[in-house]
């Protein structure tokens, strides 16, 4: 049971969102203006908050963004740094409370607990969106959802260092965590790893989850394997979200990014 508690624990980082690359570690946000010409023809009021997870950084969302700026949307990817959930939580709730009018806030694994308490108390917030992300009730850490349902193969695949942060076996990575992408990228993505402390996978939700009275949507990765698609359902069910299964891996709005952009517009609606 204390190995399938470590195992799930460490599995708990793979939270993870976009993988690609390391856009510097303090806390902060990146705008990624794109297609800036549509935006400003065709503005939409709502703005779009993106929040990756972890061994990632904000560029994962390049093509999700370039969707919704082409469709008029105002997009801020928030960089986080990973060294804490509170940090992160910090950092993302300040981004959010910088918008002007309604704000649909989305969250990709381990970003999906981030959003869950920066996103709450805040009126602004019409809508969450949760792709193959964790979204905890009160009191509940990452960890102990991930032992509700078995393992798919990425706790076996993380690999502690000295400072306590965890990395993903790169010859396991694209396996376990970029499945269903070209085997080229995955292996390049996996150099470009941003590594979460583990210690942001043991900390318990402090506030009431921002789920609990803001509209959810969800998104089911069904061929996920850093979080098992059987907890992806039980926690959409849980929150009551309006929920879609896409056919691929964990790494699902790079994957899919047209139908992920597609599923966030219809929650800014």
């Amino acid at each position: 049971m204390k190995k399938s508690l470590v195992g799930s624990l460490i599995a708990a980082a793979a939270l993870c969102g976009s993988m690609l690359g390391c856009g510097g570690d303090h806390g902060g946000l990146i705008p990624l203006a794109i297609s800036a010409e549509h935006s400003e023809r065709n503005p939409v009021a709502t703005t779009v908050v993106l929040v990756h997870g972890a061994w990632a950084d904000a560029s994962g969302w390049y093509d999700v963004t370039r969707v919704l700026q082409n469709h008029g949307y105002k997009v801020v990817a928030v960089q986080n740094s990973l060294f804490s959930l509170a940090t992160d939580i910090q950092t993302t709730k300040r981004v959010i409370d910088a918008q002007q009018g309604t704000v649909v806030v989305v969250g990709h694994s381990y970003g999906g607990a981030v959003i869950t308490a920066a996103a709450a108390g805040n009126p602004n917030v019409k809508a969450l969106v949760y792709v193959a992300a964790f979204a905890p009730d009160a009191n509940e850490p990452v960890g102990a959802l991930l032992q509700r349902y078995p393992d798919k193969g990425l706790g076996t695949a993380l690999v502690p260092d000295a400072a306590g942060f965890l990395y993903i076996d790169t010859a396991k990575y694209p396996e376990v965590f970029a499945n269903g992408l070209p085997p080229e990228q995955a292996r390049a993505m996996a150099t470009e790893q941003k590594p979460i402390a583990g210690s942001a996978l043991s900390d318990p939700l402090t506030t009431v989850p921002a789920w609990r009275s803001i509209p959810s949507s969800y998104i089911v990765a069904t061929e996920d394997r850093a979080i098992n698609p059987d907890l992806e359902r039980f926690m959409a069910k849980r929150m009551g979200a309006r929920t879609t299964e896409l056919n691929a891996g964990h790494l699902v709005f790079i994957a899919r990014a047209p139908e992920v952009a597609g599923i966030i517009e219809q929650a800014a609606r």
